[in-house]
């Protein structure tokens, strides 16, 4: 009688790499590669079939901390090389890891492009609105007023919100999370990965030397419970610390605005409730931000669509089948030529 062997149980240690993890004290990164290695213990991913993809700068160093296959690439390419991967092998489970820097400047082309062909990949973008690894400078998520070496008098651009941006470039997936809620990312972090399609997650994470404190005035505990909304779809979107404050339209307009709960004679079926496929719903929540109004973590917006390697390889399956002997020399030399006198 033969029993079979019940497959070995990875723990999110087994996720971890034996290299030294090389960011600074306190970097809010150390807690997002933990949420990633709880995430993908609780999905039990295959070692083997799992592939993190990184540009350049702080965040890009997390292929080497994980016990996946990885690859470091250039500044702002990681996106191009996630969607020749992927092309390449569509049954790898791809994770493209990018700070802000990295993912919406030299960046930013490549991210459309994945986004708008829906590339079946997660996109994680670490956002501390600066650049770190070189030391400082302000980044396009960075806001007015940042005083940073590049910026000694205060920075004039007109901040990138990275989430509108995603939704902008037809992204069927965007969502939200903050590196110190390591019990709510990991969970954001495996909606990412049910999806069939890219995902785009935007984390907010706390760089403790250019760039400490920047989203205390919504991350702070005193405060978190009234400047953080955490949506669930299906669910009415009310907050503050007794769930006593809500979201509904302005009558007449389309536009957010805060109410009291049950103050006022407001009646219950004003306040929103979080639909996921509604993308105009996803950009309001995307739009809002303190002190007016709370910001919006959790998934933002989910409306699966076909996928782009699906379709290039049925694409190419198609030809196949209609042209079986199809000669590359013959196509090559098709069409209209010319010659070239000397």
């Amino acid at each position: 009688m033969n029993i079979a062997t019940p497959p070995e149980t990875l723990s999110s240690k087994d996720y971890a790499s034996d290299q030294e993890v090389r960011w600074c004290p306190g970097c809010g990164d150390y807690a997002i590669v933990r949420s990633m290695q709880k995430a993908l213990a609780d999905m039990q991913a295959p070692l083997e079939n799992t592939v993190f993809i990184s540009g350049i700068g702080c965040a890009s160093r997390f292929p080497y901390y994980m016990s996946t296959y990885g690859f470091h690439t250039i500044h702002g390419r990681a996106a191009a090389v996630a969607t020749g991967t992927k092309l390449a092998n569509p049954d790898l489970d791809i994770w493209v890891i990018s700070g802000d820097g990295d993912a919406l400047s030299i960046g930013g082309n490549h991210l459309m492009h994945v986004l708008r062909r829906n590339v079946d990949l997660q996109y994680i973008l670490h956002n501390n609105e600066i650049y770190g690894l070189t030391k400082g400078q302000y980044s396009p998520t960075s806001r007015m007023g940042t005083h940073s070496p590049s910026t000694p008098t205060g920075s004039i651009d007109n901040p990138v919100s990275a989430s509108e941006f995603a939704l902008g470039c037809d992204a069927h997936f965007v969502a939200r999370g903050i590196d110190s809620q390591v019990k709510i990312l990991p969970e954001i972090l495996k909606r990412a990965k049910e999806h069939k399609g890219a995902s785009f997650v935007e984390v907010f994470q706390n760089c403790v030397v250019y760039n400490d404190g920047v989203f205390d005035h919504f991350t702070e505990k005193g405060i978190a419970g009234d400047m953080q909304l955490m949506v669930k779809h299906g669910e009415p979107l009310i907050f503050g610390k007794d769930n006593t404050k809500g979201l509904r339209m302005k009558p007449g307009r389309i536009e957010l605005e805060v109410v009291t709960v049950g103050e006022g004679g407001l009646p219950g079926g004003d306040i929103l409730v979080h639909d996921e496929t509604n993308k105009m719903m996803a950009t309001l929540l995307a739009h809002m931000q303190p002190p007016n109004f709370p910001v919006a973590i959790g998934v933002l917006y989910c409306n699966p669509a076909p996928t782009y390697e699906s379709a290039v390889h049925k694409q190419i399956m198609d030809v196949v089948k209609s042209s079986p002997n199809a000669d590359l020399d013959i196509l090559l030399r098709s069409g209209p030529t010319w010659t070239v006198d000397a």
